[in-house]
């Protein structure tokens, strides 16, 4: 399935593991979207929508369902609707709904929820590592006419996206391969650029943070069509899921022969970009020509 989400509620990923194991429990109970639709007396759409993570989950539909599909151990229920009652609960990212595309939001929710992110960018610096002067200057330059107080709010939502490669508990792989054309655009003042990659060799530090720079002479590659996100869950519920953004929007795709095909683009890629090893000696020299 591919989705381009616009309105609505963006879920969180718990909602989405629920939604899962709900249309698990449907099935394994042989029950149809319409048994299941006069349980509790609504369409069947809206049973699909609970099962896309479209709409919340409300509790007494959530107890009626679990009962409808066989479930009678009152612990294993009791269970169940106290994640649910956590699902409804909205993100983090909802304070910064103001300047959060709602398309974006999903963007943000799997982000927050990953074990393992995989991208690749052709235009800018990953927003998971971008310095607040980098960030400011790429907002600038996406959204020409948007107030200051705007553009601030999208600098501090991305400051605090990035607190998910430093948080104590489990933070994600982040692994990017960018291309050099992002390297030696200018954005902003030399001094940004400068202060920018003495970040990116400051990030690639950690453990959990690996950047591949891909050259203008490596030729052509997979990806040339345009940037991407892979996300990787530590829950057998949820399958990896690409995000492809464009200038309006962003489709996401959760079925394995699509994802396959970005996933196979991003181990080419890897393995045509310049080697992991030799990335801060790559910024080093490029940082040198600022």
């Amino acid at each position: 399935m591919a989705d381009s989400r616009t309105g609505g509620a963006a879920p969180t990923v718990l909602r989405v593991v629920l939604g899962k194991r709900l249309q698990h429990l449907r099935e394994r109970a042989g029950v149809t979207f319409e048994q299941a639709a006069r349980s509790l007396d609504v369409t069947h759409a809206t049973i699909r929508r609970m099962e896309k993570a479209e709409v919340g989950l409300k509790v007494p539909y959530v107890e009626k369902l679990l009962r409808t599909y066989g479930v009678s151990d009152p612990d294993e229920i009791d269970g169940f609707v106290s994640l649910a009652r956590e699902a409804n609960q909205p993100g983090w990212w909802h304070r910064y709904r103001d300047v959060l595309p709602e398309w974006f939001s999903v963007f943000v929710s799997l982000e927050s929820e990953s074990e393992v992110i995989r991208a690749y960018e052709p235009h800018y610096v990953p927003g998971l590592l971008q310095t607040e002067s980098y960030a400011r200057a790429v907002l600038r330059a996406g959204m020409p006419h948007a107030p200051e107080a705007e553009i601030k709010r999208g600098v501090a939502l991305r400051m605090e996206r990035q607190t998910v490669l430093t948080q104590e508990a489990n933070p994600p792989l982040l692994w990017a391969v960018i291309d050099e054309t992002v390297l030696r655009r200018p954005l902003g003042s030399p001094d940004v650029m400068r202060e920018q990659i003495d970040h990116l060799i400051q990030a690639i530090e950690r453990p959990n943070v690996a950047l591949q720079i891909m050259p203008f002479s490596a030729g052509p590659h997979p990806a040339m069509y345009g940037p991407f996100h892979l996300f990787r869950f530590p829950l057998d519920e949820l399958p990896d899921m690409v995000c492809a953004e464009s200038l309006v929007g962003a489709v996401y795709f959760d079925q394995r022969d699509d994802v396959s095909v970005f996933l196979e683009a991003l181990d080419r890629m890897s393995a045509q970009a310049v080697p992991l090893v030799r990335t801060r000696a790559v910024l080093s020299a490029l940082r040198k020509e600022i």
